[in-house]
């Protein structure tokens, strides 16, 4: 799926909290922008594709950047139970579901899901203890279908 995001609508996100869209800062946004298909990059990850680019960001400004955008919610934060944060391009809205994800244990492969059925569970838990649910995160972990079926041989 493209992204419906340009590098003008982030820099308009930057500005909108306060914030200049450095040069460091476009370049990091643009690592995003360039790789619609791969979710879930970790710092390592995104000064690797700069590296490739020839940039001279060193990876210390690279994690001080996803930490800002994360924090500023440009980018959204996720742990997979490794120890190792991962990034991607919050393009919901805010407050809206995000998608879900499922864990495998064995070769650590991410797979995203969309599909959510906890809006009533929600809204019971909402009613029940007063507490007003903006958001939730799903994680399933286990064995994708490859690694189920090479542990059953």
């Amino acid at each position: 799926m493209a992204n419906k995001f340009n590098i003008g609508d982030l820099r308009y996100r930057l500005q909108e909290k306060g914030y200049k869209m450095t040069e460091q800062r476009r370049e990091i946004l643009q690592v995003f922008l360039d790789q619609p298909g791969e979710h879930h990059l970790s710092a390592e990850d995104v000064h690797g594709i700069l590296r490739n680019n020839k940039s001279e960001i060193g990876l210390a400004t690279v994690y001080r950047s996803l930490e800002l955008l994360g924090s500023l919610n440009i980018l959204l934060n996720i742990e997979f139970g490794d120890g190792c944060t991962r990034y991607e391009l919050n393009t919901t809205k805010p407050y809206s579901h995000r998608h879900h994800h499922l864990i495998c244990m064995k070769c650590r492969k991410v797979i995203e899901f969309n599909e959510d059925k906890l809006d009533e569970l929600e809204a019971e838990i909402a009613k029940k203890s007063g507490f007003e649910i903006l958001n939730h995160e799903v994680k399933f972990f286990g064995y994708c279908k490859e690694c189920h079926e090479a542990m059953q041989d």
